[in-house]
């Protein structure tokens, strides 16, 4: 997963299966792999928002994923 995966698929987050249901792995369990990729995001966000003008700049500053930036 890059940069780029992270606008067309949403954010990474790292989860893991108990009893058979798929949870959300706690921040003190992930990987270093698996932070990295949950970085790629913010990475695409700071790209997407420094490529605008202030206008532009102020509708997707509050964004919460690459990919709902991406739809403006």
């Amino acid at each position: 997963m890059g940069i780029w995966d992270a606008v067309v698929n949403g954010s990474f987050v790292p989860m893991h299966v108990i009893k058979e249901e798929t949870v959300k792995k706690p921040w003190s369990e992930w990987s270093e792999s698996e932070r990295k990729k949950a970085q790629y995001d913010s990475l695409a966000k700071n790209i997407i928002t420094f490529a605008l003008n202030m206008n532009e700049f102020f509708r997707v500053s509050q964004c919460n994923s690459a990919k709902k930036c991406g739809k403006y």
